[in-house]
This record gives C-alpha cells, sequence and structure tokens, in this order.
C-alpha cells in the first residue's frame, strides 16, 4: 500500500481540523452576548458639572495607596481657561477635562474607565491580568498577573489603560470604581459619593438608565438625545448626558458591536479543544519524521558508496 504524499497528508489534516472546529466550536460562534442591567456603574451629567475637579482628587486621595496615584502638574487648556493634567495616565484614573465649542457653548467632562460589559482589555489580556466581575460588572486589574504587554491599551476603544512609564516597577493604571477602597468601604465610588452637584450618580445600570432617560424626556432641548454608553461596543457601564455632541468632548463615535464578541468567537472556535495546536504539531512531526527519514537515506546511500569505492 502506498504511503500518502505530504501533500495529501497536510490536505488531511486540515480538513479534519475544519470538520472538528465545525462540530465543536459552533456553540461559541451562536453564542449572543446580553447585556446585564443588574450590574453597577455610574452616570455622569455632563450639564451638572461646573468642573470643581473634587472627583480627581477624591479618586487619588482614596486610591492613593492601592493604585500607587500622585498628583500631577497642571497644564492650561490652549485658551489659558483650565488647569488640568492633559490626559489620563499612570497617576490619575479619573479626569475632568474642559472642551469649549463656542463663546457661549462649553462643557466640561469626565475621563475613566467605561467599564465594558463586553471589555475588549479582558478579551486580548494573555494572562488575565484584565478581568470582569459577572456579578457587578466591574472591569479590574491584577498587576500581579499582567506581563506588560500592554494589549489592553491598543484594544480599548475609549483609550482608556495607561502605563505607568516612569516606574521601575510599572502597572497598568485604570478605574476600578473603588473595588477595593471606597467601594468596600461605604458601598459608592469615591468620585459619586464627592461630587457636590449630583452630577455622578452612582447605582445599578438599570437605575442608571431610568434617571437619564427621565431627564431626557423631562428637559427637551437641554441633552443630546443620546446616553452614551447605554449602546457602544456592547454596552458600557459608565453611561453620559451631554448638551454637547459627544464627539466634540473626545467621545469616540463607535458601532454598538463589541469587538471582543467577535476576536473571542473566533479564539474560542480556533482554539477549542487545543484543536488548532494539535493539528499543527502533528504537521510538524510529520514534517520532522520525513527530514529524518531522507537524512537516514542519504546516510544509507552515502555508506554503500563508500563501500563500493573501498571495493574499488
Amino acid at each position: 500500500m502506498a504511503k500518502p504524499s505530504r501533500r495529501q497528508f497536510l490536505k488531511l489534516m486540515g480538513a479534519t481540523g475544519a470538520a472538528l472546529m465545525v462540530g465543536r466550536g459552533g456553540a461559541s460562534a451562536s453564542e449572543v452576548h446580553q447585556v446585564n442591567n443588574e450590574t453597577i456603574g455610574m452616570l455622569y451629567d455632563a450639564t451638572k458639572c461646573v468642573g470643581c475637579k473634587a472627583c480627581m482628587s477624591a479618586c487619588k486621595r482614596v486610591n492613593s495607596d492601592y493604585g500607587s496615584l500622585s498628583y500631577e502638574q497642571a497644564k492650561f487648556d490652549k485658551d489659558g481657561l483650565w488647569d488640568a493634567p492633559e490626559d489620563l495616565s499612570g497617576s490619575t484614573r479619573t479626569l475632568i477635562k474642559l472642551f469649549k465649542e463656542s463663546e457661549k457653548k462649553w462643557s466640561y467632562v469626565k475621563y475613566s474607565c467605561m467599564h465594558c460589559q463586553k471589555p475588549s482589555c479582558v478579551s486580548v489580556c494573555p494572562v488575565s491580568a484584565m478581568t470582569r466581575d459577572p456579578l457587578t460588572g466591574t472591569v479590574d486589574y491584577n498587576k500581579n498577573a499582567c506581563i506588560g504587554c500592554r494589549y489592553c491599551q491598543i484594544a480599548c476603544a475609549f483609550n482608556i489603560p495607561k502605563f505607568q512609564w516612569e516606574k521601575a516597577l510599572p502597572q497598568i493604571v485604570k478605574c476600578d470604581l473603588c473595588k477595593n477602597t471606597n467601594l468596600v468601604k461605604k458601598g459608592i465610588t469615591a468620585c459619586a459619593e464627592t461630587c457636590p452637584t449630583g452630577a455622578i450618580l452612582f447605582g445599578k445600570r438599570k437605575d442608571l438608565l431610568a434617571e437619564a432617560k427621565k431627564r431626557l424626556a423631562e428637559n427637551p432641548g437641554t441633552y443630546q438625545d443620546h446616553i452614551y454608553g447605554e449602546k457602544e461596543v456592547g454596552g458600557a457601564n459608565h453611561l453620559y448626558l451631554s448638551g454637547m455632541e459627544f464627539s466634540k468632548l473626545g467621545l469616540p463615535v463607535l458601532k454598538d458591536e463589541a469587538p471582543a464578541e467577535f476576536s473571542e468567537k473566533i479564539q474560542h472556535t480556533i482554539y477549542k479543544g487545543f484543536i488548532a495546536p494539535v493539528a499543527l504539531y502533528s504537521t510538524l512531526c510529520f514534517v520532522a519524521l520525513k527530514n529524518m527519514k531522507g537524512h537516514s537515506e542519504a546516510d544509507k546511500k552515502h555508506g554503500e558508496q563508500s563501500d563500493h569505492g573501498e571495493k574499488q
């Protein structure tokens, strides 16, 4: 019986792997992302914010020991109206910025982790340093598991996670809803507890959505007719209301589909049951064995030629 050629073997392995992936990966591909409105989060109303930066100070004060946060040198914006750090950083989890559309129209905005329902940072992290609590919806970071690849920074649609470049032992810095500090002690985030105008509300996502929709209905013309974070990239637990267009506040225009859902389907399909790695390993073994066989035949032939030469 003739042995299969290398081409036939590779075709067989490819067909087998594909069949196994279709049969075993179907469940993952059919999974549909469901938003959980029982998770906790925050609603930021830009029309109520007075830019006092009390939330920034409270965040640093409460989380300074746990998150190695420190106060940064503030800088004025291009109009010389507002002094604050330019962006979130390895020392800042929460940031208030000022945006001016015209002389009469301007708005503050709060930046911090969106705590996505389907977070891309969690999806791409190869060592599970980024995790999402299925009950609270809090996206957290474990510095002890992190290998410093910074994939989470690249994957985040909101450009939130920051790396401590200036530290000898750096880590990723982002809001964790005061999971290990104020939330444990008082049941509320430090920024929401401190806000003097109620611009930051803390609670369950369903209650925050209800409040946001109520404000939209009761104040026509005051707000943009959109709750930012309700549906963007699969939904977030940090929601926004604003009188200015969200894109003019530095918030990206995003689709409703979650990128993480697509990437996870691919990963789960390919790697479920280690089908792809086994197929690859089998192929490499075949090539290695064939090369060994080729070397053996060459050595044998060389030996025969040597013997023939000696006889002559």
